[in-house]
């Protein structure tokens, strides 16, 4: 297992570099979605619509933040339960999305399409969400602000510590 220092802006160049277990700190730009977000995703993909974001080369973070105190840029900013995204995940994938972060397993159908697009799914730690918020550098509600803590916002992260939970060959640590 090794430790890398990565940004978002480059990684096509390191995404099938990873392996499980590896540990990487995270810089660059992160979008929050959560399953009431990705509903709404899928419906103006479904209506040929604009995105709030471009998923080619993304890095979507399942979390809602907590709202932030006013000498915070956020609140506590811990992982959502991936498997609420996995009928979503493979669509996205193959349309270039090349990062999730969350926690817990995924399934077969995310595994394969991860394998297919070469994707990575990351592992943040359940409980550490008020640490994570340290690690955001500015955050903007850019979608679905009428869904509170779960609209689609803009993060600009710092040394985010992540594990690779399942790397570009289908390799898993939850195996």
């Amino acid at each position: 297992m090794s430790e890398y220092y990565l940004n978002t802006s480059n990684i096509n160049e390191w995404v099938d570099s990873l392996k499980a277990g590896d540990r990487v700190y995270l810089s660059g730009t992160v979008y929050t979605a959560r399953d009431a977000a990705h509903k709404k995703i899928f419906h103006l993909l479904d209506n040929g619509e604009t995105l709030p974001f471009e998923l080619e080369n993304s890095v979507v973070y399942y979390a809602g933040p907590t709202p932030a105190k006013d000498y915070l840029v956020i609140g506590s900013i811990g992982p959502t339960t991936s498997s609420r995204m996995d009928t979503f995940s493979p669509r996205l994938i193959s349309l270039g999305q090349k990062a999730m972060i969350g926690k817990g397993n995924r399934s077969n159908d995310v595994v394969n399409a991860i394998k297919t697009y070469s994707a990575v799914y990351f592992a943040a730690v359940g409980g550490a969400g008020a640490l994570y918020s340290k690690c955001i550098k500015s955050c903007d509600v850019i979608a679905f602000e009428e869904l509170g803590c779960e609209s689609v916002k803009k993060l600009e992260v710092k040394d985010f510590p992540l594990l690779v939970a399942i790397d570009s060959s289908g390799e898993s640590l939850y195996r």
